[in-house]
């Protein structure tokens, strides 16, 4: 498993329960999913997708993005929020709350703040050092002598064809 890979995808209650949210969404996940669904945003967002043992209103798996629409029933369970946005957090997402009515009201300008924060956190992976590890199944590439053409030194099944990155494309010149 990798560094960054979810201990568990999602439990099967919240997958379950994440199906039921999906057809019983409120005007305010309406509105929104339909600025975001069709990768509008240029990133594929799911809705109502489970994570662990939660169920996040949108994500988007690349970059690691959560957006909550958050009704009034937010207020009275704050604790658990924070939890869930630990539980997400560890998990490599950003989490993004927005009150309900603020999809319903202006949903062009939370489309405009989710959209600034997909870029930055493009950027970020941008900017991000890429390992140089070898591929699999792939030997390293013998050295070429000093002097003398490859073919001289390596069977000619160790070679690649012509074109196929032995002369980068071009055709060997002519002696």
């Amino acid at each position: 498993m990798g560094v960054n890979t979810m201990q568990n995808q999602s439990t099967p209650s919240a997958q379950a329960h994440a199906k039921t949210l999906r057809s019983a969404m409120t005007d305010a996940e309406r509105k929104l999913w339909s600025g975001l669904r069709g990768e509008r945003l240029g990133v594929k967002f799911r809705r109502q997708h489970p994570l662990g043992r939660y169920i996040a209103d949108f994500a988007c798996l690349d970059p690691k993005l959560i957006v909550e629409l958050d009704g009034s029933q937010h207020a009275n369970q704050q604790d658990y929020d924070q939890r869930r946005d630990a539980f997400l957090k560890a998990q490599g997402f950003e989490v993004m709350r927005f009150a309900s009515n603020e999809a319903l009201q202006n949903p062009e300008g939370v489309r405009v703040v989710i959209l600034e924060c997909l870029q930055r956190l493009m950027n970020e992976r941008a900017d991000a050092p890429i390992p140089a590890f070898p591929q699999r199944g792939k030997e390293p590439a013998p050295a070429l002598p000093q002097s003398g053409k490859a073919s001289e030194h390596f069977p000619a099944s160790l070679l690649p064809p012509m074109g196929e990155g032995r002369d980068g494309g071009f055709p060997a010149p002519v002696p």
